[in-house]
């Protein structure tokens, strides 16, 4: 049996666990795909490094372009991350005519329709389930699982360290401040979190998601994104007394072919199954009109969950390859972009007001929400030792963004109200 050969970009943490699963799992893995597996040429930064896995130095180089241009490597994996860089590589290996997995949202995210036409133009495979959740097998979900159905609505936490941050605070009173350190000290978050708690990485991931899930072509500035570095103790505890975990969630939405989607801080009822998601574990959340109600939950990042999903893609490529049906798989979209208006996107809402302590405060305040269509499932007036003002807790009956933005806007112009504190979408 002829092995296939395989170019890896990146000998990081994913790159490592790939060539753990590709060699020890070499007998289960060439029964499955008819040949042997054989990483022929990986790229590294440095190629005299001490590593944590053995590897055949004369495999070794610090130039990708050796790999990619190699006339016997028959599939590139690319775990080394970048994007622009990157997409260079990507794009000259197709031209060459090489199959590719990638692990690699921001990519995907950012230029994954050029990506996959060329692909579809050069009759490639380009599979990329790890970009998304992890080890969860979510993207080959949607696009073979779900390929019978029309999916609503997708949710998700898709970040694991802020899933990390939000965990500790509701569970051990915290503050943000205290537990992002120690999320950096464990490696979970980076030196510069930005990207995870501003809530970037999970907008990526969600435009990923929307665009297999829509079938139209979802750019991360359709995004609306919001991160939790704003989340305080205060919020939390409060939420909990209503019932609701925090949540950095990604949802998207469909109706009627209009789409919206978002990465936000969310109340989540604590019924509900992705509320209990706690640690660095990642869900996403899917219902089709036919199949209804579907969760999938896992290891969101790490070595070996990410590699799993790294070489499922691998042995897609390579039975695709036995078959010669590679660049069949694709999911091109194929539906026109409409985008939701403020007036049509709906959810409940969060909101924890400062005001006078006086007679009247309350009253103007529900008038404002009455003059603007706001129907109101709670208010609650909560007593707070360390704050001389009123705290005013609301939530709200499903109300549009437009009418929201209108009472919040209202909000900023009345003398009573001190300070909006805070606001939340609420799901359950």
């Amino acid at each position: 049996m002829k092995p296939v050969k395989v170019g890896l970009l990146g000998l990081g943490t994913v790159g490592t666990g790939v060539v753990r699963i590709v060699e020890g799992n070499q007998e289960d893995l060439s029964s499955q795909v008819g040949s042997p597996i054989v990483i022929e040429k990986i790229s590294v930064k440095n190629t005299v490094k001490d590593r944590v896995i053995a590897v055949d130095r004369a495999k070794l180089t610090e130039d990708p372009w050796e790999v990619i241009r190699h006339p016997d490597i028959d599939v590139i994996v690319e775990v080394m991350g970048g994007i622009e860089q990157t997409k260079e590589y990507i794009l000259e290996a197709l031209e060459r005519g090489k199959h590719i997995v990638t692990a690699n949202k921001d990519l995907m995210a950012l230029h994954g329709s050029e990506i996959l036409a060329k692909a579809q133009e050069k009759k490639c495979d380009v599979f990329y389930e790890a970009s998304v959740a992890g080890g969860i097998p979510i993207i080959r979900t949607l696009i073979e699982g779900f390929s019978s159905d029309r999916i609503t609505r997708i949710m998700g936490i898709v970040n694991g360290t802020t899933n990390f941050i939000l965990t500790k605070m509701s569970q051990e009173g915290a503050s943000y401040e205290e537990v992002l350190a120690e999320a950096q000290a464990l490696g979970y978050a980076e030196a510069d979190p930005t990207s995870d708690v501003e809530g970037l990485d999970a907008a990526r991931k969600m435009a990923i998601l929307g665009t297999l899930g829509f079938r139209t072509n979802v750019e991360l500035q359709d995004v609306a994104v919001s991160g939790i570095s704003s989340v305080t103790r205060e919020d939390i505890t409060y939420a909990r007394r209503l019932g609701y975990e925090m949540k950095l969630l990604g949802i998207a939405d469909c109706r009627d072919d209009e789409i919206n989607i978002s990465v936000q801080p969310t109340m989540v009822r604590q019924s509900h199954p992705i509320a209990s998601v706690n640690g660095v574990f990642n869900a996403v959340y899917v219902h089709g009109e036919a199949v209804g109600e579907t969760m999938f939950y896992g290891a969101g990042a790490g070595e070996l969950p990410t590699a799993t999903s790294v070489v499922a893609d691998l042995v897609a490529v390579i039975k695709n390859l036995k078959l010669g049906v590679n660049g069949l798989k694709a999911i091109v979209p194929y539906k026109q972009k409409r985008l939701q208006s403020d007036e049509q996107i709906m959810s409940k809402n969060f909101i924890l007001l400062h005001v006078d302590d006086k007679a009247g405060v309350l009253a103007q305040i529900t008038q404002i929400f009455a003059e603007y269509e706001v129907s109101l499932a709670s208010v609650v007036q909560q007593p707070n030792e360390h704050n001389p003002d009123a705290e005013i807790i609301i939530v709200t009956h499903n109300a549009s963004k437009a009418s929201m933005d209108k009472v919040l806007k209202h909000f900023e112009s009345l003398s009573v109200i001190r300070r909006i504190k805070s606001v939340y979408r609420v799901e359950g």
